[in-house]
């Protein structure tokens, strides 16, 4: 086996020989945090128990809760999982992109990626750098989002320089992720498919090929996807939903707002996070994870954030702050 490189990094995530330093990385057993439309991942050798290990470790991340493993391509895919026919079509149209499906796991697949279940999450990534990584990997990669577990997910690469820093061996910068939530889960291993994580893709995307979707993206104890924890992507800072008129700002407390578009009364607050001026959803939730975080790096007493609605990408942003919001 190769030795890992004494690497801790930012590099360019367009440079070829910057992919070439990365692969040969993960081939090491070492771990690297790179680009996705989505969010930034932390990825180690899918087929290595040793370096999935450590991304555990150094996420601080329960075992129970398995990870996705990323491909470049469906006959990649098909060496991990065992995908249903009806699986094809899905492929076909949402890969490459923010679509990851669970389906029966192959044997060769450690254990620890899939937490002791038969079944694996798949997907494949829809951006240059990610792709070019996996493809000179030569291996899937195993990759939760690349933050310490339960935080804000990164969606740029100084999020992650921030929060894992030396910790991880080098980080991969192709600038600010454009979807900027996680990928839509979705289980194949049902007789109806079932959501499980809402994301980027959008349901009614999915029920446009499929027909009716079961839909159960509520907190497990033990998880059978990533996402389903009560309390996740969370911010430091205290953080409530509440609708606009409703909320209650005591004397001197300094309340931070997060809200789809301006609000009437701005200077109530400490501090404003528009995600989208113009109410668009797709806008927004690209704009949600920064956002928090900005927040949250505040000196505030709390977070008020206003719901919106659950139609297309609504449905992922309120998702989020359900989760962030939850203090269990």
């Amino acid at each position: 086996m190769e030795d890992v490189l004494p690497i801790s990094e930012i590099a360019d995530a367009s440079d070829a020989g910057a992919i070439k330093k990365a692969a040969h990385i993960i081939r090491s057993g070492g771990l690297v945090a790179f680009p996705t439309e989505t969010v930034y991942g932390l990825g180690a050798d899918a087929g290595n128990p040793r370096a999935v290990a450590r991304l555990f470790e150094v996420k601080a991340r329960p075992r129970m809760d398995p990870v996705i493993v990323h491909v470049a391509d469906i006959e990649t895919a098909k060496r991990y999982g065992k995908f249903p026919e009806s699986a094809n079509r899905l492929m076909k149209k949402f890969w490459p992109g923010p679509l990851t499906l669970i389906v029966e796991k192959k044997p060769s697949v450690p254990e620890i990626v899939t937490a002791g279940l038969e079944t694996v999450a798949i997907r494949i990534p829809n951006h240059p750098a990610a792709l070019a990584l996996i493809t000179a990997a030569r291996c899937g990669i195993a990759a939760p989002s690349a933050n310490p577990f339960g935080y804000v997910s990164p969606t740029e690469a100084q999020h992650v320089a921030e929060q894992l820093g030396d910790a991880i061996d080098m980080i991969l910068d192709g600038g600010s992720c454009i979807i900027g939530v996680e990928s839509t889960i979705l289980s194949m291993v049902s007789s109806i498919p079932c959501i499980l994580r809402a994301g980027g893709t959008a349901v009614e995307e999915l029920e446009s090929i499929l027909g009716k979707l079961d839909v159960s993206i509520g907190s497990l104890q033990r998880p059978n996807s990533p996402g389903q924890l009560k309390r996740h992507y969370a911010t430091k800072t205290r953080m409530e939903i509440v609708e606009e008129g409703f909320e209650r700002i005591a004397p001197g407390e300094r309340v931070g707002l997060l809200s789809m578009i301006p609000p009437l009364n701005p200077e109530k607050y400490a501090a404003v996070e528009v995600l989208s001026a113009s109410g668009n959803l797709r806008e927004a939730a690209a704009n949600l994870f920064r956002a928090l975080r900005h927040l949250d790096a505040l000196p505030l007493d709390r977070i008020i954030a206003r719901p919106v609605g659950e139609e297309g990408m609504g449905l992922a942003i309120m998702d989020r702050l359900r989760r962030c919001s939850t203090r269990e």
